[in-house]
């Protein structure tokens, strides 16, 4: 408010005031000056100087009014000048108020309106996962053995020497344990028996069977562990699924029959399978199960000349191990051995995993590559 329009800053007397009824112009034009400062405070800062300017303490227009007019006024003004005063405060303060009001609703929509999102705009497209290849395997496998009745369960990884050896018919210093050398926990002294990392799912056969009477039918998936120097084709951890039936009157016939279903399927039904004779402690008879090279089509020649090298040029590739139960892992587990027979067999899903996708390094499994990884979504 410039000078010459500050009428408040001076007393009454030097604007001519002398009778109450002359009061009211200079109020109406001090508030009609009022309303047009008060349209103007567009934002923040602006507001904030009118604030100041009408309701400062000590410079403000209605301490400047209290001041000059109402304190020095004669007893015959000083009522008129308080009423008109607090009337023009009630009005000043009201629309102050709905001024600030204003501005940050104002503020608020601009931000709003500048922060707003374009949903028009295309969005941020982020990468979808995909299950991991050993994954993907895993759940064909069980797909296939679900198709023809088996169901899966699953155990610990950390087992007892009992379960992952003496109840397989594998007695402390058989040498096949010299094979399936495993981690063995650090216990502390006075535990009552040694725990080791399952060398391979056999274990929840033994667990399976002490639950249930026959008829068993189960694959048991999962991780392993063997203190084996890591290569293209060994880890210290890889992936099994073994499988075991139990039941009145199961033969080799019906071992052979579930065996090549499930090869035919996982592979196709072009390739051909055969046994070789074989030795495990807890089947008895063991064969070793093969399939014919699916890179060279079992021929053993390489598409461009020369020896596959896959099958090093015989045509079949080692599959897996597997055999009917030997009769002595039923004492394990109370099963009356004259009436009950079955067939179990292991196999490494890693390694199908490889032979099926062409894949020559087992290590690129657990590498984290996502270029790799990105191959089989």
């Amino acid at each position: 408010m410039k000078a010459e329009e500050n009428k408040a800053g001076l007393p009454l007397v030097q604007l001519g005031v002398t009778h109450p009824e002359e009061l009211t112009p200079l109020f109406a034009d001090l508030r009609g000056r009022f309303d047009d400062e008060c349209a103007c405070a567009h934002d923040e800062s602006a507001w904030k100087l009118f604030r100041d300017r009408w309701l400062g303490r000590k410079s403000g227009v209605l301490a400047q009014i209290t001041d000059n007019w109402l304190r020095p006024a004669t007893p015959e003004l000083k009522r008129a000048v308080g009423a008109s005063l607090n009337e023009l405060r009630a009005h000043v303060e009201a629309q102050i108020e709905a001024r600030r009001v204003a501005v940050e609703s104002g503020a608020e929509k601009t931000a709003l309106a500048r922060e707003r999102i374009d949903l028009s705009l295309p969005g941020v497209i982020r990468p979808i996962g995909s299950r991991h290849l050993i994954c993907q395997v895993l759940q064909e496998i069980e797909d296939i053995f679900f198709s023809i009745g088996f169901s899966v369960v699953e155990g610990p990884e950390i087992e007892t020497p009992y379960y992952n050896f003496e109840a397989l018919n594998i007695p402390e210093f058989h040498p096949v344990r010299d094979d399936m050398d495993t981690f063995y926990m650090d216990l502390p002294k006075g535990a009552p028996t040694p725990l080791l990392l399952r060398t391979h799912t056999s274990p929840m056969q033994i667990r399976t069977m002490e639950k249930r009477k026959p008829p068993v039918r189960v694959i048991v998936p999962g991780k392993v562990y063997r203190r084996d120097n890591p290569d293209a084709t060994h880890s210290f951890m890889f992936h099994q699924v073994e499988g075991l039936a139990v039941d009145t009157d199961i033969t080799f016939c019906d071992f052979t029959g579930t065996i090549e279903y499930f090869v035919k399927e996982f592979f196709g039904a072009g390739v051909k399978t055969r046994f070789r004779p074989s030795y495990f402690p807890f089947t008895e008879p063991s064969v070793e199960f093969d399939v014919s090279c699916i890179f060279c089509g079992g021929s053993g020649a390489a598409a461009g000349g020369g020896v596959c090298s896959k099958c090093k040029g015989s045509g079949w590739i080692e599959l897996f191990g597997a055999g009917m139960v030997d009769p002595a892992v039923y004492g394990f587990v109370n099963y009356d051995a004259k009436k009950v027979s079955g067939f179990a067999f292991g196999m490494g899903i890693d390694r199908l995993a490889m032979l099926k996708y062409g894949i020559d390094d087992i290590q690129v499994f657990f590498q984290n590559d996502v270029r790799f990884l990105r191959q089989f979504p």
